[in-house]
């Protein structure tokens, strides 16, 4: 890694949050357009949250973990991991140079109906969890020791409706 990547003044501060306000696409589609399309929009609302951090930044080569939360609006068709290659694609070269150097990816689904107590949560999801669904929250870190929200430890354990938590 080279002395440039960790000035503080030119690196990309991690932890990392932004939030995609869409349905996520499937790498399994046959819609060659649509994820052409959904990766640009993905990768235009990484680089626009990320010029709110610096106007001017070098993408290192840190070791990164990412984690994708997604809040659909109805029960979800399909698998959750297909959404994710879309996702990291369309970030690459905005946050990072290649995918290579995400070393941790963790996904998360919240369907509708299902009661999920969350502690130590990172302000934007705190402000995002009473926000209607279909949004898609990643929050990125670099070093792989650190827990995904915030730098913060956090607990996420889902409920059946009506099981109260702890």
């Amino acid at each position: 890694m080279s002395d440039l990547a960790a000035d503080p003044d030119i690196s990309l501060p991690f932890p990392i949050e932004f939030v995609i306000r869409d349905t996520p696409r499937s790498h399994q589609s046959a819609n060659a357009k649509g994820k052409e399309l959904w990766k640009q929009k993905v990768g235009t609302i990484a680089g626009a949250h990320a010029r709110t951090l610096r106007e001017f930044f070098y993408i290192d080569h840190r070791p990164l973990a990412a984690t994708i939360f997604y809040f659909p609006p109805i029960k979800m068709e399909g698998d959750v991991d297909n959404i994710v290659k879309l996702i990291i694609d369309g970030i690459k070269t905005i946050l990072y140079p290649d995918d290579r150097v995400l070393e941790r990816i963790v996904v998360q689904k919240f369907e509708p109906g299902v009661e999920v107590v969350l502690t130590s949560l990172t302000p934007i999801l705190r402000r995002r969890w009473s926000v209607p669904p279909k949004l898609i929250l990643l929050p990125f870190t670099s070093g792989l020791m650190t827990t995904l929200a915030g730098g913060r430890c956090h607990d996420i354990r889902t409920a059946t409706p009506g099981e109260r938590g702890p």
